[in-house]
């Protein structure tokens, strides 16, 4: 029915969250594939299917966190994908309150630069996850095939979700752009967008006890006409 088929998937979008604490157990090849074949579904600008993806495992895994880590050390950041130039209004509150919610489960507090710094790394060690999934769009089709990608993430998110699998995507990881293209062979001719952590959540984690919160659809929707 319908409304059983609704349901499922408003659940799937009400239990998905950014997973920041992982166990070290491997998703299973035919798992991961699952999820990928279902992600693959999703609309894009001309049927132009412009997601490339590079998925790490195992050691590799393990050598991409060790390289962004000492990365995020010492080099200077350079996305191939420009960043936002700022946030303001309700969208930096929004960015403030999912910091500071963060930061308070971790024990982080107010003024402590050393342990927000500490979490900050987080991001480059994958939150532990034991997989990693570099995803890349040709660089000639700009912010439409980066558009289209968002759709992709969002369908990979909810397909993991399904099968018991967590996720986190992550913007920061293609900071270091140019480790990726050289690392994991992504050609230049094609735009690092971000990665998507993933593996099996670790509900004891303290980065695992927040939620965010979503703004209404009233307050994101403009109605005309009857």
């Amino acid at each position: 029915m319908p409304d059983r088929a609704f349901g499922e998937l408003d659940r799937l979008l009400s239990t998905r969250h950014s997973c920041r604490g992982f166990k070290p157990d491997p998703v299973p090849r035919d798992t991961i594939e699952a999820i990928l074949n279902a992600a693959r579904k999703v609309p894009s600008w001309c049927n132009a299917q412009p997601w490339g993806l590079t998925i790490t495992s195992g050691g590799e895994t393990e050598r991409l966190r060790h390289a962004l880590t000492v990365a995020a050390q010492g080099d200077t950041a350079a996305p191939d994908l420009p960043f936002p130039t700022g946030y303001s209004g309700v969208l930096q509150q929004r960015r403030r309150d999912c910091g500071w919610a963060l930061y308070e489960a971790v024990g982080v507090t107010k003024g402590d630069r050393e342990g927000s710094a500490r979490q900050m790394m987080e991001n480059f060690s994958l939150f532990g996850a034991p997989h990693c999934a570099i995803l890349s769009s040709p660089a000639e089709l700009g912010p439409y095939g980066a558009m289209d990608c968002g759709g992709f993430v969002a369908a990979f998110t909810l397909a993991a979700e399904s099968l018991g699998v967590a996720t986190i995507p992550q913007a920061a990881v293609a900071s270091y752009a140019p480790l990726l293209h050289r690392m994991l062979e992504i050609p230049e001719d094609r735009l690092i967008l971000c990665a998507i952590s993933f593996g099996y959540e670790d509900a004891s984690h303290p980065a695992n006890q927040f939620r965010t919160s979503r703004a209404t659809a009233d307050e994101f929707t403009d109605w005309r006409g009857a």
